[in-house]
């Protein structure tokens, strides 16, 4: 999952710190002129970089920002007495790498060095030497950064595929102490009830013929007694063969750092059928994805609640949106299968700019 928002003590916001600090010492050593006009470029640089920093969620910003980037990097380059301004360069690429597919980042990173190249050639002996130069340490950013996100892609993979796990585990469990509790009533009502049963008409039989003495008799309301209770024991096993819904959503959420899963079931909802139980699943393991992807929530707050003959899902997160997310495929995902059950899904945002998922299924 991505970080809500890098720190400044980060070490990788360190080292871009750490270059841009050395290429600003380099500007005094060149001639005077033009001093605040190379100080106004790389101040101008290190605003946007730190704006990438402070705001990472906002993409469109975003590619803004590296836009603004690249022109004070530019600028910066081809003023005399900028020193090694071209090294900007590099963290531009690996925020480039972070923010675009490889083949885009490669590709902007080419324009942004043959205009390089264009400014330096009238004013360098050997420009195309000190382009190819700076260029070998971007394409090495930009794939340590390209390598660093597909390892980190497939790290979130495999923590949701081992959250689903757990989950599914978790519900299968449960299904199966239903299945056991469902057998042993059967067995109960079948051959003990059965064998009760009998044994009940064979003493009352017994106990109604002259003569019968009153422990006979007592036997026979005793087995009367004892059938009542095998009975209503039975009633109470199919009762309470619901599914624990709440133990396979915490299971869902436990090894996610963010969002906290905060969940309120309503007392009155009944579970009994496995597939829905599986779609209210995946559709909580959604919304903690898209939570954590696009708003930076911390919390997720899960509501089940049952009005008569419609039981209601609502999702609702303490995040902030810009705009509702795409629908991909986990959303498309999602409404397919709440559709299969009859149901409906409502995806929306709050005044406060949270997610909201809402969906709605036959009790």
């Amino acid at each position: 999952m991505p970080a809500a928002r890098p720190s400044l003590r980060h070490p990788l916001t360190l080292a871009g710190l750490l270059t841009w600090a050395t290429v600003a010492m380099t500007l005094h050593l060149g001639q005077p002129d033009h001093l605040a006009l190379r100080w106004g470029c790389a101040g101008l640089f290190l605003a946007a970089y730190l704006g990438t920093l402070l705001y990472p969620a906002r993409e469109h910003l975003r590619r803004w920002l590296l836009l603004v980037e690249a022109g004070s990097a530019l600028g910066l380059a081809m003023l005399p007495g900028s020193g090694i301004a071209p090294a900007l360069l590099v963290l531009l690429a690996a925020q480039a790498a972070a923010t675009w597919p490889l083949r885009q980042a490669l590709l902007w990173m080419g324009l942004v060095n043959l205009v390089l190249y264009l400014l330096l050639r009238p004013m360098h002996s050997q420009p195309l030497l000190v382009v190819l130069s700076f260029a070998g340490f971007q394409g090495f950013a930009m794939l340590t950064v390209h390598y660093a996100q597909v390892a980190e892609q497939a790290r979130d993979r495999l923590t949701l595929a081992h959250v689903d796990l757990l989950a599914t585990r978790a519900l299968h469990a449960d299904q199966l102490r239903d299945a056991e509790r469902l057998r042993l009533s059967r067995e109960l009502h079948d051959v003990a009830g059965h064998k009760l049963t009998a044994l009940r008409l064979h003493l009352r039989a017994l106990a109604s013929a002259p003569g019968a003495s009153a422990e006979l008799q007592l036997c026979q309301q005793l087995s009367a007694e004892l059938l009542t209770d095998l009975r209503a024991v039975v009633q109470a096993m199919r009762d309470t063969g619901q599914l624990d819904i709440a133990t396979a959503l915490r299971a869902l959420a436990a090894p996610l750092p963010r969002p906290r899963l905060e969940l309120d079931i309503d007392e009155h909802v009944r579970i009994d059928n496995p597939e829905l139980a599986h779609v209210l699943l995946r559709c909580v393991q959604e919304a903690l994805t898209n939570s954590a992807r696009h708003s930076q929530a911390r919390t997720l707050h899960v509501q089940l609640s049952q009005d008569g003959s419609t039981l209601r899902l609502c999702i609702a997160d303490d995040g902030s949106l810009r705009q509702l997310p795409r629908w991909g495929n986990g959303l498309t995902g999602m409404h397919e299968r709440i559709v299969e059950q009859g149901g409906q899904l409502q995806v929306g945002r709050s005044a406060s700019g949270s997610l909201q998922l809402q969906a709605r299924f036959p009790a």
